[in-house]
């Protein structure tokens, strides 16, 4: 079975996973652009995300051992700073984060990882629309940049307006993808707070 969905959370992207694999799957496969890939398992599976930031190939490894140590799978991640996808056979210790100090870290990296791609974003979409990121949000025909695009009829402008659509797509998106983006950062950060407050 086969699945595409898009997340920004990733706590939400790990209970859709659980609530998939509770209806009788184990995941097989995270692929590239929010496609997961399901298989039918007489087992009980969970899945659990974590976000490392950039490690050096042998703390990789390292990390990678500790939880293989205690029967988790990576389905998906990489050590260049990514979330990484564990699964295993739920036995009743499911957890990955034994104690509130990990949680919390957890929440913090995830809030550098936000606010880092939150800032990439930001630069690609000033850059493009020279710094009118009001016409980059809510302008989407400020995007199509064919000349005298808007007052072609017929075939015309629909043969235009088509070939155009991706490259429009391609500066239109990342201004949205900037607010996503940040928006998490706040939230994630919110979480780190709130981790600190309950154990402090």
């Amino acid at each position: 079975m086969k699945k595409r969905r898009w997340f920004i959370d990733v706590m939400k992207e790990e209970k859709w996973l659980n609530d998939r694999l509770a209806e009788g799957y184990a995941c097989r496969r995270v692929g590239r652009l929010g496609g997961y890939t399901f298989e039918p398992s007489s087992r009980k599976m969970v899945i659990r995300l974590d976000y490392q930031n950039r490690m050096h190939a042998e703390k990789y490894e390292e990390y990678k051992l500790t939880y293989a140590d205690f029967g988790w799978t990576l389905l998906k991640g990489n050590r260049w700073g990514s979330v990484q996808y564990w699964q295993k056979p739920a036995d009743g210790r499911d957890e990955i984060f034994s104690d509130a100090g990990s949680l919390s870290a957890f929440y913090k990296r995830l809030t550098q990882y936000a606010l880092s791609m939150a800032c990439l974003f930001f630069v690609y979409a000033f850059v493009v629309y020279n710094g009118n990121l009001v016409a980059a949000l809510f302008d989407i025909k400020a995007s199509y940049l064919t000349e005298g695009l808007w007052e072609m009829e017929g075939h015309s402008f629909w043969r235009a307006f088509l070939f155009e659509t991706p490259f429009a797509m391609l500066r239109f998106l990342p201004t949205w993808i900037f607010v996503l983006c940040f928006l998490t950062c706040l939230y994630s950060y919110y979480q780190y707070e709130q981790q600190k407050k309950k154990y402090a």
